[in-house]
């Protein structure tokens, strides 16, 4: 094994609880072991049911994260969870969105509503008052 002169053998991989969340995927890393420990997380199409699964730069994670499936390839393992600038570094996303709502509703106008979505507003009541009165 070729080893470059900053590194060690202790660091070519990185546990991969921890690499999530030096990449920002989760706000914690208890968050990431559970994602991990839940089997929801594969490395290279294997599923890992282990949150201290070794992870290696070039692996490519699959992983759940907010309504939509995450691919990535490790490009770096990180030091430390740094700003989103220096976690955005350490990983490269092989399934590049052209919108970041996509699957969003688009917005509508202001005071208008999509039927059957929730309560109706306070304005909303007050206009089926209206209608509901006598002349």
């Amino acid at each position: 094994m070729i080893v470059a002169r900053d590194q060690t053998k202790s660091n070519l991989s990185i546990r991969l609880d921890k690499w999530l969340w030096y990449a920002r995927f989760l706000k914690s890393r208890t968050m990431a072991s559970h994602l991990c420990e839940d089997g929801r997380v594969r490395v290279n199409r294997r599923r890992i049911s282990k949150a201290h699964a070794l992870i290696r730069v070039g692996d490519v994670l699959t992983f759940p994260q907010a309504k939509k499936i995450r691919i990535v390839r490790v490009r770096s393992l990180g030091r430390r969870r740094g700003p989103a600038t220096e976690a955005a570094t350490l990983y490269v996303d092989l399934v590049a969105s052209t919108s970041p709502r996509h699957d969003e509703p688009a917005e509508t106008m202001y005071g208008t509503r999509i039927a059957g979505n929730g309560r109706p507003t306070k304005s909303d009541r007050r206009a089926l008052d209206r209608l509901k009165e006598p002349y």
